[in-house]
């Protein structure tokens, strides 16, 4: 079974501006939940993303090297449950930031749906929801980025 997502966006925004917008609550509640997020930006700390249909998913950041690479594990599976995202229940997601021209290459790679506790049918659904998911994000994240340069 595949294990991972990897996903690339360019962004029509520098550097910085891509750090703010993926670990900024006012801005993650935003473009990625769309009820708000919370965020602890510390490695250790959590982040809380609140949709308003699909409810609330915990996160705990891996790392932090501003403004080039940002990861949180995350449980936002039903199957597997769990609030808190451990070993069994979640997955890895990291961005990686590159300048390129006068935006940024975005780079996702979400891993470890093998390794989820369930099924290999509810594995590979997982898998394919994230999928679809990432890829509708990232452009809401796109052009979410373009409002707030325009």
């Amino acid at each position: 079974m595949e294990d991972r997502i990897e996903r690339d966006v360019v962004i029509e925004a520098p550097v910085d501006r891509v750090w703010s917008l993926i670990t900024e609550a006012e801005h993650l509640g935003t473009w990625f939940g769309d009820d708000g997020a919370d965020v602890d930006l510390r490695e250790g700390g959590e982040i809380e993303l609140r949709w308003e249909e699909q409810g609330s998913a915990r996160c705990r950041i891996e790392r932090i090297d501003e403004p080039n690479a940002f990861s949180f594990r995350w449980a936002p599976f039903k199957d597997p449950g769990g609030v808190e995202p451990s070993a069994g229940n979640s997955t890895l997601v990291e961005f990686t930031l590159v300048a390129e021209g006068d935006g940024t290459r975005l780079r996702v790679v979400e891993s470890g749906f093998a390794s989820l506790g369930t099924t290999p049918e509810k594995r590979r659904s997982n898998l394919d929801g994230n999928t679809e998911g990432w890829d509708q994000e990232l452009g809401e994240l796109a052009e979410y980025a373009a409002l707030l340069t325009a």
